[in-house]
């Protein structure tokens, strides 16, 4: 007497699950594409071969572009000598340690360079703190 087997194994594959799966990772990329920008201001920055900070805990960030525009953490502000220190020392937070990045287009002559140290320096005097600034550059 023969043994017959009832279930038999099916060999065909369904792939409306896996189809449904690469479009949610699609969707899913394509948002955090859309997100994620790494400089929401476009700089042309100036090459160094210096090592590269990776580690710098950035508290605030200072952006020039090449119009003269300020920016503090991507904030847009009307700059001259005398709100440019109270912006940034708005936006510090209460500690005493910390790093100021400074981002600067190539173009930007150095006095305005100067004047965001300036204003860092006279925040470290009032504040008893030692904020640093870094400033950023592209690797040759």
């Amino acid at each position: 007497m023969a043994i017959k087997i009832r279930n038999k194994k099916s060999l065909e594959f369904s792939t409306a699950s896996m189809s449904d799966l690469v479009f949610l990772l699609l969707v899913f990329f394509i948002l955090v594409s859309t997100i994620v920008s790494p400089m929401a201001i476009p700089l042309t920055l100036p090459n160094s071969s210096s090592q590269q900070l990776i580690d710098a805990k950035k508290d605030v960030t200072v952006y020039i572009d090449e119009n003269l525009n300020y920016f503090i953490n991507d904030e847009k502000i009307q700059v001259d000598k005398d709100n440019l220190l109270p912006a940034i020392n708005s936006k510090l937070t209460n500690g005493t340690k910390g790093n100021v990045v400074l981002k600067v287009d190539q173009t930007v002559a150095v006095q305005h360079i100067v004047n965001v140290i300036d204003a860092v320096n006279k925040i470290n005097v009032k504040r008893q703190s030692t904020y640093k600034v870094i400033l950023a550059t592209k690797p040759e």
